[in-house]
């Protein structure tokens, strides 16, 4: 529906809505409502609602009128009658079960804090409030928290979180795929092209023998990361040396299984570390054995966050697009949350950022 009333600067409009205001200030009226909006945006209470709500589609024109009307007037969405009405609260969550010493560093601005900041500006653009939840143990911390849906960061197999959300009826998309959960709609990650593409990288940049280091934790992004890495190792005829670290243990844990594997293979000329918190403990750990990056070492890992940009070298790392991943995972969660049932959005491709560490 458009407006009765197409241009607010004409003179009755203006004059209608300067007594109207008025009235409201001096407290002759009672603050603006949407009945009061509707009948001088020409429009139905259900038109406003939708403006404001953004669940269902009204002209974009006629958005713009109304909220513009809305602040010459004072009008304010008034949220506890729409959460009593709509039986939902205006929040989503963003969750990982990843330590923050993986997930977001000692400057707490790394993967999953680059995700929350564009998915909490997409949030805000659907009417919607974002809320953090970190790692957690306890079952009942989310019985706290009233939220109408969950975004999850990269759960793995058989991870807690994920039922812990599911068994409190609260729908959840994820940002890459759940293992084992192929009914959970999610934005993928690429990680299979992904890892291909920084394994070519290293064996165009010269390396004849490659590794791998991941988690224990059985997340998607290393079962195709490890599945790549397979692939490679077998189409050019080359052992795979593969070890995987506990996230627990984070940037040391990484340096000391770092440390090990380069001395059990002296011949190892190139690592690819998915983690950047692991690549830096591998960094340490090539150090510490006087194996120079990248003359004698060639590394690169996947987040190309200030870990992988203040390294030293700086790390090769990946352009993983997280604020349009981020854009879409909102995206999909409100129509998750609105009983839609859609297929996994199509997510940008992956882009390499080569830098020193891979000897380019």
């Amino acid at each position: 529906m458009r407006f009765v009333q197409t241009d607010l600067q004409t003179p009755a409009v203006r004059l209608a809505l300067v007594k109207e205001r008025r009235s409201w200030y001096r407290g002759e009226m009672s603050k603006p409502t949407i009945s009061d909006l509707a009948r001088l945006a020409g429009v139905s209470k259900t038109t406003v609602s939708h403006a404001f709500s953004g669940r269902r589609h009204v002209d974009p024109e006629t958005c713009r009128k109304i909220k513009e009307l809305a602040r010459e007037v004072g009008y304010r969405p008034n949220r506890s009658a729409q959460s009593l009405r709509t039986g939902r609260t205006g929040m989503i969550a963003l969750a990982s079960s990843m330590p923050f010493s993986i997930a977001a560093g000692p400057s707490r601005l790394g993967f999953f804090m680059e995700i929350a900041a564009t998915a909490a500006v997409a949030s805000l653009t659907r009417n919607q409030a974002l809320c953090l939840i970190p790692p957690m143990e306890a079952d009942g911390a989310l019985d706290a928290i009233a939220m109408d849906g969950a975004i999850l960061v990269e759960p793995y197999a058989n991870d807690p979180m994920v039922d812990r959300f599911f068994n409190s009826g609260i729908p959840v998309v994820s940002i890459g795929r759940v293992p084992g959960r192929d009914g959970i709609p999610f934005v993928d990650l690429h990680s299979y092209a992904t890892a291909l593409m920084v394994l070519n990288h290293l064996r165009d940049a010269g390396a004849t023998k490659v590794g791998l280091m991941t988690g224990t934790q059985r997340r998607n992004s290393y079962l195709e990361t490890e599945a790549a890495y397979s692939a490679f190792c077998e189409n050019l005829g080359i052992p795979q040396i593969l070890v995987r670290v506990d996230e627990a243990g984070g940037e040391d844990e990484a340096e000391q299984c770092c440390t090990a594997l380069l001395r059990d293979h002296p011949d190892l000329d190139a690592l690819y570390v998915p983690v950047d918190a692991f690549a830096s403990g591998a960094t340490k750990a090539a150090k510490s054995l006087h194996r120079n990056v990248p003359e004698t070492l060639r590394l690169a890992t996947r987040y190309d966050g200030s870990r992988a940009k203040l390294a030293d070298p700086p790390l090769t790392a990946v352009d993983l697009h997280l604020d349009a991943l981020a854009k879409l995972a909102v995206d999909l969660l409100i129509q998750t949350i609105d009983g839609q049932k859609g297929e996994s959005p199509s997510s940008p491709m992956p882009r390499l950022v080569p830098r020193q560490s891979s000897g380019t």
